[in-house]
Formats: C-alpha cells, structure tokens, sequence
C-alpha cells in the first residue's frame, strides 16, 4: 500500500479538487484548499468555528478532552520496514492489517469533506530535510503545522512540482478511532507507517502529535544516514560559538536558548551532520502558562502576534486579551508561532559544531549542584539517564518529588533503541570536543518544599558563564555522591550556592537524600549497562 497523497504539491489559494489516493483508498476532494497563508486560514478557521481571534491578533483554539500527547495509543507498523523499532511501551507494534482498517475508515470519513492542506519540510538542511504534506480537515491544524514546519519558498516549491511527499499526514481529529473496528486500544490512534510514509492521526484535536509525529519520522530516517537527531534546542553567539541545550519538559530549553543576546538557531529538535546542526523545524512550540514578559519578553511577545496559534490560553470572555496564569484548561497551554517571530532568529536554521553542550536538570531533591562539568564518559552517563524530577502535586498521588529518567531527554520520541542515539552522540563528542555540562535549573537549600527553586536569574548567568568560556578554566571539585566537577566560582552566582551541600542546614538529611538519589540512578541504568563500555556504566553516582 503506498502513502495517501495529493498528487502533487498545489500553490494556490482556490478551493482544488481531485483525488486523494493510497494503495486501494480513495478520496474525493471536497474542496482541498492547498497552502494557504496564515490570513486565510485564520478566516476559514473562524468561519467554521474553530477558535477565537484574541486582542492582540493570535488565534485561540481549545483541543477539548486531549490536552497533552497520548502516548499510549501511539503505534508503528511491525513490517519489514521497521525491523529494527525499539519495540514497548514508546513504540507499540501494529500489523499492517490493522493500520489499513484505520487507513480506509480515515479515508471515508474525509472523503467529501473540506480539507486544508500544506505542503512544508522538516529539516534546514536541504540535504537531509524531508517533504511532509499534512491533510487535515481543520484549518487551525493546518496553520499549526505551517507555523511549526518550514515554508517552501516560490522557486522551492516549483522545483517539487509533480514530486511526491516523502511524509503524509492524514489528519482526521474529530473522528474518534473504534477500537472494535481498527483493532486499537481506544477513540486515539496515532499510527505510523515507516514503508507507508504515511501518519494517521484520529481523535485527538491537541497539535503536539502533529509535531512529534514528524520528530519520531526524523528520529528513525535520520540516524540510519548516520545522523545524530537530538531532542534539544539551540543558540549561537556573535562569535559563532553553538551551544546545545537537552532538556526534558520544565527544565528551561526553550527559556534559556531564547537569549536576546544569542542567535536562536531552534528551540527543540535538531540534527548533527558532519557540516554541524541544523534545526529540524521552522517555529516554536511554547508553554506559556504564567508567562512573564520580564522574565521570558521574545516569547511573550511573539505569544501575542497575529499569526500565532494558542492552544487552550483563556480569553478574557469580554475584551479576548490573554490570561496566561490561567490553568483552568489545563497548565500545558502553548503557543505555536513562526521561528521568526523571534527577533534574534536565525533565517538558515544551520549552525556549525557546538562549542558547548549542556544538559539541563530540575532536580526537586536539591541535591545536584547547579552547575558542573562533565567527562565525556559521565556525559554518556547522564545523557542515556535523562534525568529530571516530577513534582509533588502535579499528578494525582504524587505527594514528595519522584525521580523521572527519560532516555536520551526524549524517549517517548524514540523509535530507534536509547543505545543507538547515545553513540551517534558520542561519536561527535570525541570528534569535535565539546565542553559539555550539567544545569540544575530546579531546588537548592534542600528538596521541593523546604528549600528554593534556583533563580532564574542565577540560572541565566551560569549560562553566560559557559558559553562566554568564563567557566572554561574555573578550578573544580568533585561532588562525593555524583562525582561531578563542581567550579569554585561563577560570575554573577552566590559562591555559597555552587556546592548543594553547604546549602542545607541538615547536613544529614543532604546526605541521606543524595545516597537516595544516587540509587534511582543506579537502577535506571541497570538496563544500559551492557550496552555501554565499562567506563561508563561506572560514570554514574557513587553507592556506597
């Protein structure tokens, strides 16, 4: 069965018909409007009731039950194409069967139906970017994946005139998926088709599968032309100096590589070739729940810009301005806006080798320290880990911090096994030698609850430091528990807070805590162990 597509890449603004079609399905076009720009997908997504356009000119939409990804009804076609998918929980198999039941049972019902389609890559570099058509029958979606993908220029697009996408998005989310017809587990299916070349997505109206849908596209294609695909943002100095942040969410990867004194090169998916990164996308996809334009005024503004689209950000129901603190929708409100809306954007999206990489961390037991240097090997070490903690209270039964390790910073985007990501990463570790370091962006002075978010203000210098080389030469000490190289100063930070245990007043209960800690790491790692070289299994924290 091929990949359901339009024929080929349209350019204008009229209604088209004709059909689309895929190995035995068909659907008649009724009528397909084709890359439409921002202006026009905001009137049609307000003629048929799709969102709000707010005070300031962003168009506000709600995704209903579906305020997050879904990860449990996430598939990949067990064929011949996918033999080596990390297979589990991130990745649950689907026989092709089944992924054809869903496939015809989408068809049908778009078959007639108004639809909005853009045709857009994923990747700056045009060596390694892929053509993507994303078929939905709503326009905000459509302007989503316009906002969040790159825009074809003229001459771009007349150059793939009658070629096929590389990628197809069939998006039907007001189709809820039946598990006793599609033999899935529930009303959501996002399956992915890596010989089809083709995405279905059903029952979901939240956008971040659009997204993430793609990335796990990347993440499998990319690495098999030996490319190493990082789920991390990036930013480059005046000097050209690129530095990499990993983050997993809350940690501060969009916050902090959006630095008005930085070029913006992207905020959370790039590619590292033997040329340097490149941004896997062309805008951003920002929380902006408590906003403030103080702390965060390149995404504050570009929240408020006609053009933008904000899922699930209330409206004032009388004057439409925006209330960012309100969660009542639910606190993963985002905005997806245009990489440009940025002042300091990069236009290229490329930036050559990093000359740092840090690896950020909120750790709500306060026991890592809020800056420290890491060995190629501990890098290894906490990169597999990704490490970060959930917090009490943000999750029913959830009363004291828990430790969270998410493969590689991303393992819910993950096709491939961990263990593939890591040494594509450390291959170009060894080759270009990067500084690499490890940011505690969450509590110092003890654990959530007793002690203090470190402030982001602190934050904001120790990232100054490493990237301005402050921190290059800064003598250092080992921490006891996790053996990190702790610098003795950093402009603009409290030398006092540097070292997590001179932080408490219980020394003790530091200790206790730390051991605590250290073995959640040493478990997690349990399973990467003989995968990697002793060295690095033994990177880790010290278990006495």
């Amino acid at each position: 069965m091929g990949a359901t597509t339009l024929t080929n890449w349209g350019d204008g603004r009229s209604p088209a018909s004709g059909m689309l079609t895929g190995g035995t399905t068909a659907i008649e076009l009724g009528p397909a409007h084709w890359n439409l720009p921002p202006a026009e997908l905001y009137e049609h997504a307000i003629r048929r009731g799709e969102g709000h356009l707010a005070a300031t000119g962003p168009l506000a939409v709600e995704t209903g039950e579906h305020t997050g990804r879904s990860p449990r009804d996430k598939f990949v076609v067990n064929d011949a194409a996918a033999t080596d998918v990390w297979w589990g929980p991130v990745n649950q198999p689907l026989s092709p069967e089944t992924f054809e039941t869903l496939h015809r049972r989408i068809a049908g019902y778009l078959n007639g139906r108004e639809l909005f389609v853009q045709d857009l890559y994923a990747g700056a570099d045009p060596t390694y970017r892929l053509r993507v058509r994303v078929i939905s029958e709503n326009a905000w979606h459509t302007l989503f994946a316009r906002n969040l993908f790159i825009v074809p220029t003229a001459g771009e697009r007349a150059d793939d005139a009658g070629r096929e996408p590389d990628f197809t998005i069939l998006h039907a989310p007001n189709l809820p998926a039946d598990p006793t017809l599609d033999g899935l587990k529930s009303e959501t299916a996002i399956a992915v088709g890596f010989g089809q070349r083709l995405v279905l997505i059903a029952g979901t109206r939240y956008a971040g599968e659009i997204k993430k849908s793609v990335f796990g596209v990347l993440q499998y294609v990319l690495p098999h032309r030996g490319i190493a695909t990082m789920h991390c943002s990036a930013n480059r100095g005046s000097d050209g100096g690129v530095a990499l942040f990993f983050g997993l969410s809350g940690t501060g990867k969009t916050t902090l590589s959006t630095d008005p004194s930085r070029t913006l090169i992207g905020d959370d998916e790039h590619g590292w070739t033997d040329r340097g990164i490149f941004n896997f996308e062309g805008g951003s996809y920002a929380k902006t729940i408590n906003l403030s334009p103080d702390a965060e005024p390149d995404i504050f503004r570009a929240t408020h810009r006609f053009g933008t689209v904000l899922e699930n950000v209330v409206l004032d129901p009388t004057t439409r301005e925006l209330r960012l603190d309100d969660d009542s929708l639910t606190e993963n409100t985002r905005a997806a806006f245009p990489i440009g809306f940025i002042e300091n954007a990069t236009t290229t999206g490329l930036g050559d080798h990093p000359r740092n990489v840090v690896m950020l961390t909120a750790d709500a037991f306060g026991v890592l320290p809020p800056v420290a240097r890491l060995s190629h090997e501990q890098a290894m070490y906490y990169f597999l880990s990704g490490y970060t903690s959930k917090l009490a209270g943000t999750e029913r039964g959830v009363d004291e911090p828990e430790a969270t390790f998410s493969a590689c910073f991303g393992a819910p985007f993950l096709p491939l096994p961990p263990i593939r990501y890591a040494e594509l990463l450390g291959e170009r570790l060894q080759r270009h030698n990067p500084a690499v370091w490890l940011v505690n962006t969450g509590w110092s002075g003890g654990r959530y609850g007793v002690g203090q978010r470190i402030s982001i203000a602190h934050t904001r210098a120790i990232i100054r430091a490493i990237v301005g080389g402050d921190l290059a030469d800064v003598p250092t000490a080992p921490d006891p528990t996790f053996g990190l190289a702790i610098p003795a100063s950093c402009p603009g930070v409290p030398s006092a807070i540097l070292n997590p245990k001179a932080t408490w007043t219980d020394p003790d209960a530091y200790e206790a805590t730390a051991r605590r800690l250290a073995r959640a790491f040493a478990r997690n790692f349990e399973k990467y162990a003989p995968d990697v070289s002793p060295v690095i299994a033994s990177a880790g924290p010290r278990i006495e």
